[in-house]
């Protein structure tokens, strides 16, 4: 039980996949303009991790092992077909502002990472437990990032507005930048910056470490 719970809890900060392990950052920099959009594909995302990881791991003892990696993008494949027609039936505006990204799950490395490295070997329940644990690491940096683009670049957050834009009269004056992919990738920086400050154990050793000339050589 203690190995489960920290399967599930050890992604949220301490093995982020985006912070730590720097996975799945293109739809973060592309998906993050708002909370709605931030959160859809968060869930889908979710759900994506954790059915194929379970589907995997139920299979995995019947996979050749040459055609191992096939069998799960042709899995994961299958799944994120399914999200996005559910997607386009039920929430179809927020299925257009998300575009291709939606689709590109297939090629994310973090699902397919996570289905190669845990769910090949480990039992469905334990696979089920770091997939939930992953999704929801993710999905956290992805609302915390749309969070600050949506409100320091449009005021809102879900639609509300928490500042009054000058447009509408207020007094706030919505910075353009924040609505632009590079403004996720400095708030992305600015995250794994802080997490590994604050939890030195994350930081990675130099591979070159600087070289002090003595005085006078």
């Amino acid at each position: 039980m203690a190995q489960a719970w920290n399967r599930l809890i050890a992604p949220l900060i301490d093995e982020n996949p985006v912070t730590r392990q720097i996975l799945g950052v293109c739809s973060a920099l592309a998906v993050t303009t708002s909370v709605n959009t931030a959160l859809m594909m968060s869930v889908a995302l979710t759900v994506v991790i954790c059915l194929s990881s379970v589907l995997i791991s139920l299979l995995r003892h019947h996979i050749p092992n040459v055609i191992r990696l096939i069998v799960q993008i042709t899995i994961i494949a299958s799944l994120v077909i399914v999200i996005d027609e559910l997607m386009q039936a039920f929430a179809f505006e927020l299925s257009r502002a998300l575009s291709i990204f939606v689709g590109l799950i297939v090629t994310n490395c973090l699902v397919l990472g996570r289905a190669e490295a845990f769910a090949m070997h480990n039992p469905p329940g334990r696979s089920f437990m770091d997939a939930l644990g992953n999704g929801l690491g993710y999905s956290l940096i992805l609302l915390i990032v749309g969070g600050l683009r949506e409100l320091l670049g449009q005021g809102s957050l879900l639609g509300y507005f928490i500042f009054l834009p000058v447009s509408e009269g207020g007094w706030f004056q919505p910075l353009g930048l924040m609505q632009l992919a590079p403004s996720a990738f400095f708030i992305i920086g600015f995250l794994i910056w802080g997490i590994r400050s604050y939890w030195t154990r994350q930081a990675e050793p130099a591979k070159f470490p600087l070289v002090r000339e003595r005085a006078g050589s």
